[in-house]
C-alpha cells in the first residue's frame, strides 16, 4: 500500500505530548524513552508549541541552564506550523524544507493535536520525488 495521506502514516501512532510546564529533563526523558526528536507541547489539549532536540541544546544545554529548572515554556517553539492529518506527505515535506525545521505537529480541521511527522518518517525515495517533481516545476516556470 503506498501511503499518500498523513492520515493513513499517523495509524497506530500516538501523540507524543509534554505539559509547558513541565521540566525540559522531564521532556528530555519521554523523547529518550519514545525515541523521538519532538514533543507537542499541550495545554488543555491545545497545542501551544512544540519542543525539540534542537531547542534544548540550542535554548538550555549551550545557555548553561539546568534542565531540571527550565520548563519546557522557556524554550519551546511557540506558535509552530502544523499540517492537517488529510493533507500529503508532500505538503508536510514542503513546509518543513520552506521553514528549515525537521518536525512538525499534526491537527485535525479543528485544529486539535492528533499526532507529529518527522521529516526522517518520509521514505528518502518519496523525499527525492517530491524534490525532483519541485525542482521540474521551477524550471518550467522560470524557462
Amino acid at each position: 500500500m503506498t501511503i499518500t495521506s498523513i492520515e493513513q502514516f499517523l495509524q497506530g501512532r500516538q501523540l507524543s505530548a509534554i505539559g509547558p510546564e513541565d521540566s525540559v529533563e522531564a521532556a528530555c526523558s519521554l523523547m529518550a524513552r519514545r525515541n523521538i526528536g519532538a514533543l507537542a507541547v499541550l495545554r488543555d489539549g491545545r497545542l501551544v508549541g512544540i519542543v525539540s532536540e534542537r531547542d534544548v541544546l540550542r535554548r538550555c544545554v549551550s545557555a548553561r541552564r539546568a534542565v531540571s529548572e527550565t520548563r519546557v515554556e522557556e524554550i519551546m517553539t511557540t506558535d509552530p506550523v502544523t499540517v492537517r492529518r488529510r493533507d500529503s506527505l508532500a505538503e508536510a515535506q514542503t513546509r518543513m524544507s520552506e521553514g528549515g525545521f525537521r518536525h512538525l505537529p499534526v491537527v485535525t480541521a479543528e485544529g486539535v493535536p492528533v499526532g507529529m511527522v518527522s521529516m526522517r518518517d518520509i521514505p528518502t525515495e518519496y523525499r527525492l520525488m517530491v524534490e525532483r517533481f519541485r525542482d521540474s516545476r521551477r524550471s518550467v516556470l522560470a524557462g
